[in-house]
């Protein structure tokens, strides 16, 4: 639960990360990433030593670390000093400062000498902490590694006879509460401010839906490293060995029972031969040839490669796609989320399991049905294409200042007439929503030339403003208020895509019990560790660690308005092309999809003709089948997988 937990906490604090931290996509992207650079650094020791030390205690070793880790995360926060979303943050301010257009002012007030910006340049520096945020995730990677195959492993040799399963079904069961907290937990801390209890909240003047908020980001990874500390405590009193007899354990070592005479010969065989195999050298280069030269292994790979690629990718960056596109705060994306889609994953998980079981699938069976769900996902995704909303009308960045026309370049936007004399600092980002529907940049670059409000700031109002005059508004007074104007017109697309996501997530999850499946079926028996093993190399490496950073990179360049640092560089995005940020965000997606629809044909074609081709061999030898439902545990070139009705390969590991 604490893993899962953890998980779900920084996915869902990346967009917050990026603004406390002034960092574009692309490097927030390598934070999260950080967490499978920290795993493939133990990786190889875990697996060599982990059987052979005390399994509980490494585990309570890395449940501690994974705590340290999330602690560290949030550390920066208390070293940073308090989060300055604007110049200006009090109303006194106000008075004397260039928010409003000022018609008679000859020389601009924005400029800075060079003695404080260096100064500033040198407090923002301090922006360099998402440094830690990275080693702290690296940390809780690190942490993570022995959990799951130590812990599993110990279950599964020391449970009782015939039990195994039941364990571990019923333990992936509860961990699926760790992700609906951590939605919770990170819907509840967004909507907080994230200087919560140092700074007066009645002074702050921004929202969540105001693209500066930031939550209380470092809440969640605090609660998270002291739940992981805790939970760490009682795998220190865990015996190395349970009390129980060599033969007991010996039996119980197998997933199943063996019922017979030939089935406990045959699993003698593949321990001595794996036994073998991790004492020569020559044995585990020849083993790693046989499943590389294994041309079913390689299509499954480079296609799962591709699937959990596009999912982890695009799961980093869901809750800045559904801020962008359909105006929802972090904080409701986080509670939809999961408050439905966790629940509905977890249904589609345990479904996808009884199929298989029930219908006794072989393996072309449960390669079909894998492609089957695929299909289905990719469908509900390419329906979101229909969903993608229009640019906000925002003017100097999608409209002219005036607020009449489009631009079909936001750089360099040139000033209209009811702004050039007022003097506005571009960089300033200050959005008002004008009554005539636009968002202006700040109340400068809208013309408006005085305001009202009180202390607060959340209701103050600027009038007489030029530009709102000018945009073919005739009626009212040509006012502003602070705050972006809301996304109306994209809320029925919202509920749209609450369905279609939904049912993506209800396919994906049914197709997933398959995976494992495939991978041990399409492979020696005695080659299944290592086959699993090589596939959690590939896909942490080149999916959970490259995935979010090429994800991220490609975010950024929709965007249209960059917060500038104190040192005149970029920081975090203010504004994204909603509509290219779409297209790009599903793209991406569906060109990760697309091939590995197609080799799931492939593969399914290359498993037919090894089946009769094993069968022509069969018959030329003058044998027959002795179940004929189930040719895949015939020989396929030197391979043999196990049989589907081996309670074995029917129950997900």
């Amino acid at each position: 639960m604490c893993k899962a937990l953890g998980g779900v906490i920084m996915k869902s604090s990346i967009t917050q990360i990026e603004r406390r931290f002034d960092i574009p996509s692309s490097i927030s992207g390598l934070i999260d990433g950080g967490f499978e650079i920290g795993n493939l650094l133990v990786i190889v020791f875990v697996s060599y030593f982990g059987s052979k030390l005390h399994r509980p205690k490494l585990i309570g070793i890395g449940c501690f670390i994974m705590g340290i880790g999330s602690i560290l995360t949030a550390l920066p926060h208390f070293f940073m000093g308090y989060y300055r979303y604007a110049a200006e943050n009090d109303i006194s301010s106000l008075h004397n400062s260039t928010l409003t257009c000022l018609v008679n002012q000859t020389t601009s007030l924005t400029g800075t000498s060079p003695e404080i910006m260096e100064k500033d340049c040198e407090k923002g520096s301090k922006s360099y902490m998402w440094i830690y945020v990275l080693m702290g995730n690296m940390l809780r990677g690190i942490g993570e590694t022995p959990i799951v195959p130590l812990g599993v492993s110990y279950i599964d040799d020391f449970a009782k006879e015939g039990h195994s399963s039941m364990h571990l079904g019923t333990l992936h069961t509860i961990a699926m509460i760790g992700p609906i907290l951590g939605f919770i937990m990170s819907s509840v801390f967004a909507k907080i401010y994230v200087d919560v209890g140092y700074v007066d909240l009645s002074s702050v003047r921004i929202t969540p839906q105001d693209a500066r908020w930031v939550g209380a980001w470092w809440l969640g990874f605090i609660v998270n490293g002291l739940l992981c500390i805790i939970s760490s405590i009682p795998f220190f009193f865990l015996p190395k060995i349970p009390n129980r007899s060599q033969t007991e354990r010996k039996i119980s070592a197998s997933p199943h029972v063996l019922r017979t005479d030939e089935e406990k010969n045959h699993m003698t065989n593949l321990i001595n031969h794996e036994e073998k195999a991790s004492a020569n050298m020559t044995g585990f280069l020849r083993s790693l040839k046989s499943i590389l030269t294994n041309d079913l292994y390689i299509i499954f790979l480079i296609l799962t490669l591709l699937h959990i690629s596009s999912f982890i990718g695009s799961f980093t960056y869901l809750f800045k796609f559904i801020e962008q596109q359909f105006g929802q705060s972090a904080s409701q994306a986080n509670f939809l989320l999961g408050a439905i889609t966790i629940p509905t994953m977890a249904s589609g998980m345990f479904l996808g399991g009884f199929i298989i079981k029930k219908f006794k699938l072989t393996l072309i069976g449960i390669t079909k049905f894998v492609f089957f769900t695929s299909s289905m996902a990719y469908v509900f995704q390419l329906l979101y294409f229909p969903l993608i909303c229009e640019n906000k009308s925002f003017a100097g960045l999608t409209l002219t200042y005036d607020g009449m026309k489009p631009v079909d370049s936001h750089v360099d936007v040139p000033l209209s007439y009811c702004n050039s004399d007022c003097n506005c600092d571009k960089n300033q980002w200050e959005p008002v929503c004008g009554e005539n529907g636009v968002t202006y940049i700040s109340p400068c670059l809208a013309g408006c030339k005085s305001f009202r409000g009180d202390e607060k700031l959340n209701n103050t109002e600027f009038y007489d403003c030029s530009c709102i005059s000018d945009s073919g508004f005739q009626k009212g007074n040509h006012s502003a208020r602070l705050g972006e104007c809301p996304r109306d017109q994209c809320k029925t697309k919202y509920y749209f895509y609450i369905i279609f996501q939904v049912s993506m997530s209800f396919f994906t999850a049914m197709g997933s019990t398959s995976f494992v499946l495939v991978l041990i079926k399409i492979v020696q028996p005695e080659l299944k560790s290592l086959a699993m093993g090589f596939h959690s190399l590939v896909i942490r490496t080149l999916g959970g660690m490259l995935a979010p950073i090429y994800y991220g990179a490609l975010i950024d360049r929709t965007c249209i308005k960059w917060s500038v640092t104190n040192c005149g560089t970029h920081g975090a995005c203010r504004l994204y092309n909603s509509r290219l940020f779409g297209v790009t965000y599903l793209g991406l997606n569906m060109s990760l999809k697309t091939p590995a629809l197609f080799l799931y044909v492939v593969l399914i074609y290359v498993i037919k003709k090894k089946n009769k081709r094993n069968d022509n061999k069969i018959s030329e030898n003058g044998r027959k089948f002795t179940d004929e439902g189930n040719p895949e545990s015939v020989n396929k070139n030197g391979h043999y997988c196990v049989p589907s009705d081996e309670p074995n390969s029917e129950t997900p590991i």
